[in-house]
This record gives C-alpha cells, sequence and structure tokens, in this order.
C-alpha cells in the first residue's frame, strides 16, 4: 500500500512537473515571437542626465580684501570655524573665524622691524646732527683762519718782498680753503637729507605694513554681507570648502550667499551626447527630494571643453540649466534629473530600441513577411528610435530575435549607401567639433600663459635709477 502511494505520487509529479515545463516553454515561444508595429507620431530625441542645483547668482562671503596687499604676504589661512550649511543670517552676523596663529607671528615681525626702524631713525637724526654741527664749527674755525691771515697780510706791508709774497699765499690758501669747506658744508646738508628721507620713508612703510596687519587680524571674524542662507563653496576640485579648509590672497571665499530667486541644474554630459546639446534647448526637470514636483528649464551655457572624469578615460562637458519657475523648496547641492529634448520631430515612424539588430554596425529589424529589413535609423531616446528609410507605417515587425533567423531573406541592400554616407557625416562633423575644443583650448592656455608672463614680470625687482 505504501509502496503503490509513492509511485503515485512520482507519476503525478512528473505530470505536473512536465505541464509546468510545457507551460513556460509556450510562454517563451510567445515573448519570443512578440511583434510590434512601426508607429507613426510625433517624437522627442531626449538625454537624460542628473545635476545638482546651485544659485544662479550669489554674493560671496570673503575674507580680508587687504590678503592680496603686497606688504603683507601672507599665505593660505585655516578657517578655524564655520556656521552649519543651511543657516540662514542677517546682514552683519557672524559666519567664519579665521586662524589667527601664523598672522600675529607675522605681526609679532612686523612689530619688531616697526622698532628697529625706528631705532635707525633716530640715529640717522642724531647723526645727521653731530655731523652737522662738527663741520658748521669748522667753517667757524676757518673763517678764523681767514681773518688771521689777512692781518697778517696787511702787517707785512713794510716787509720784504718775499715774506709779503708768503702772507698773500697763505691767505689765499686759508680763503680756498673756507670755501672748499662751505661746499663740503652744503653736499653734507643734502646728503643728510637723503638719509633722513630713506630713514623717514622706511620708517612710514614700517607703520603702514604693522598698521595693515593689525587691521586686518580685526577682521578675521567673517560676518555676513547681507541677509540670506550660507552654503558652502566648492573648490576646483568638487570639494566643498569647510572648518579646516584654507583660504588664499587668490581666492578669499570663505562661503557664499545664493540668490534662491533664479537657480541653475549643474549637469555633466558625456562626449557622445555633447554634440546634440545646444544652448536653448528646452529641459524636463525633476528634483529628487521632492519627485512629485515637475519644472521646465532651458540650457544656458554649454562648456567648450570636456573634463576628464576621476579614475576613467572619460571626457565629459558641463552644462548649465536654469529653471524657468521658482520654488522656495528648492536648495543648492539638490540632486536633479534633466531631461533634454535635443530634438522634436513631426509626423516621424519609429520602432522600439529592443526591435534593432546590427551585423557589421548595419542596422535591421525581423519583419512578419519573413525578411530582414535593413533601416537607415535616425534619432533616439531610451526607448524608441526614427526609422527614416526601409518601413511603413503599421508594418508588423518582431520585437526580438525570431526562431530560425537564417530563413529570414535580406532586403533592403540599397540603404546601405545611405547609412555609409550618414556616418561620414556624422565624423566630419565630430572631428569638426574636436579641432573647435582643441581651438578654445589653446586660446585658454594662451591667455593664461600670457597672465602668468605679466605676473612674473611685475614681480621682478626694478632696476634702481641713478
Amino acid at each position: 500500500m505504501k509502496r503503490s502511494s509513492i509511485i503515485t505520487g512520482i507519476v503525478i509529479g512528473s505530470l505536473v512537473l512536465g505541464i509546468i515545463i510545457y507551460a513556460l516553454a509556450g510562454e517563451q515561444d510567445n515573448i519570443a515571437m512578440l511583434e510590434v508595429p512601426v508607429t507613426r507620431g510625433n517624437f522627442e530625441v531626449l538625454v537624460t542626465v542628473t545635476g545638482e542645483l546651485q544659485a544662479e547668482n550669489s554674493e560671496q562671503i570673503t575674507g580680508p580684501q587687504e590678503l592680496r596687499s603686497r606688504n603683507l604676504r601672507i599665505g593660505n589661512i585655516r578657517i578655524q570655524d564655520l556656521i552649519p550649511e543651511g543657516t540662514v543670517v542677517d546682514s552683519g552676523e557672524y559666519v567664519a573665524l579665521l586662524d589667527r596663529s601664523e598672522s600675529d607671528n607675522a605681526l609679532k615681525d612686523m612689530e619688531d622691524a616697526l622698532e628697529r626702524a625706528e631705532a635707525q631713525y633716530t640715529r640717522t637724526q642724531l647723526d645727521t646732527t653731530i655731523t652737522l654741527s662738527n663741520l658748521r664749527d669748522d667753517l667757524i674755525n676757518l673763517e678764523y683762519t681767514v681773518e688771521e691771515r689777512r692781518l697778517t697780510l696787511e702787517q707785512s706791508q713794510f716787509e720784504p718782498p718775499a715774506t709779503i709774497r708768503q702772507a698773500e699765499i697763505n691767505l689765499d690758501r686759508a680763503e680756498r680753503g673756507l670755501e672748499q669747506a662751505k661746499q663740503n658744508y652744503r653736499l653734507r646738508i643734502q646728503q643728510a637729507n637723503e638719509d633722513m628721507n630713506e630713514a623717514a620713508i622706511n620708517l612710514a612703510q614700517q607703520r603702514r605694513r604693522y598698521q595693515e596687519m593689525v587691521d586686518v587680524l580685526e577682521k578675521f571674524t567673517i560676518r555676513a554681507p547681507k541677509s540670506g542662507m550660507v552654503i558652502y563653496h566648492r573648490e576646483w576640485n568638487g570639494q566643498r570648502r569647510t572648518v579646516g579648509s584654507t583660504i588664499s590672497p587668490w581666492d578669499l571665499t570663505v562661503a557664499t550667499l545664493p540668490d534662491l530667486s533664479s537657480m541653475l541644474s549643474r549637469t555633466y554630459v558625456n562626449e557622445i551626447d555633447v554634440s546634440r546639446i545646444k544652448a536653448g534647448q528646452q529641459v524636463r526637470i525633476g528634483v529628487n527630494a521632492f519627485p512629485e514636483r515637475r519644472y521646465s528649464g532651458e540650457i544656458l551655457q554649454v562648456a567648450n571643453v570636456g573634463e576628464q572624469m576621476p579614475n576613467t578615460d572619460a571626457k565629459v562637458f558641463e552644462v548649465l540649466i536654469r529653471i524657468n519657475e521658482y520654488d522656495p523648496i528648492l536648495r543648492p547641492a539638490m540632486t536633479t534629473s534633466n531631461v533634454i529634448i535635443t530634438d522634436t520631430f513631426d509626423d516621424v515612424l519609429f520602432v522600439p530600441l529592443e526591435a534593432i539588430n546590427l551585423t557589421d554596425s548595419i542596422p535591421y529589424v525581423y519583419r512578419k513577411n519573413g525578411t530582414r529589413q535593413i533601416v537607415v535609423l535616425g534619432g533616439s531616446n531610451d526607448n524608441h528610435v526614427v526609422v527614416e528609410h526601409g518601413l511603413e507605417e503599421n508594418e508588423r515587425i518582431f520585437l526580438t530575435v525570431p526562431e530560425n533567423p537564417d530563413r529570414f531573406r535580406l532586403t533592403g541592400e540599397e540603404l546601405i549607401a545611405v547609412i555609409e554616407e550618414k556616418k561620414e557625416q556624422e565624423k566630419a562633423e565630430e572631428a569638426s567639433r574636436r579641432e573647435e575644443e582643441e581651438r578654445v583650448l589653446r586660446e585658454r592656455e594662451e591667455r593664461m600663459r600670457q597672465r602668468r608672463d605679466q605676473a612674473d614680470e611685475q614681480q621682478m625687482p626694478r632696476p634702481a635709477n641713478r
């Protein structure tokens, strides 16, 4: 009895398994032979990319502009404290604090330099006073000597001619000595004035540097220039500038106050799709944080030069999209989904992408009439592709490769020349785009080189005037 039950169970199980396998096989056959019609209608070519919101216009919250002074010579300064991102502040409220440790050391050095300049000024003043006083005494003594020699000459009128001549020579020598001493005194006064001017200029420079440092240290407490929401500044590498980051005299931005009334979505498009992206194209925009909201936008700018993606060989091009609507819930750094409408076609034929097959880069479809039809393709989106030549409206084609595809006869071979011509045209357009990109890149490098040369010339010491 028990053995019979086991046999019966095995038979029933086998029958059930056979039914399931047959059903699955039948379902696979239905999927494999699924047909779709060639559709006619309006068609949109779309490029879908993600982006990040940012304000179109922002007020920069910066460190003291005096840091750019050549008198201070301050390098990078660390941000010691920074209020949380997203904080709403009023004009004049506290935002950040810059680290003063290195600047305090520089202030002490400037204070020492100022004391040395004051001592040098006093010393030059005393030396000049003493030197000129001694020269004046010498002039007085020389004047007395001249007077004595003149009296001697007057008293020698009745002396022998030789004695009179000697007295004349002595008087002449004394007068010449007095005149030379007066000339030297005048030159010494000029020299003393130059020494005093140099000491005064050096003292003024040291006082100015010291006062500039004192003034700039008072501005190390950063306050908001106007009301708004504080958003952290993004550096060239995409990293946010926060506590521990540094600012430099060439980039003083600590944070930003974005104008939320006009928002942009910044995104990056790969080099394959960028040729289809142009300023002025319309965009459908969604915000991941609020999936029920939908916005419209317009491409504002497309970068001429690509950027290298980290750890890959791929290049991408920055694209800025302006959002047409204002919504107070939109905030910088929110992630957006952008559907760029690169082109629209009225009254065209299109089929699902899954129906397109390729052999040696030649596209074709399997038609229900038993042929493999070569087709010329146009624009495409995520799901469909335009068929420019090779098919008719409502014609039935297979969505997947049918059984025994070899029995399908190839047709439309005359369209291969059209496909090849289209490929050559696309290559020429791509080459032209790359040439334009290289030209813009060369011009940018030339401008950067000229700016570096100008900066080097400004930093070179000028020869002293003689």
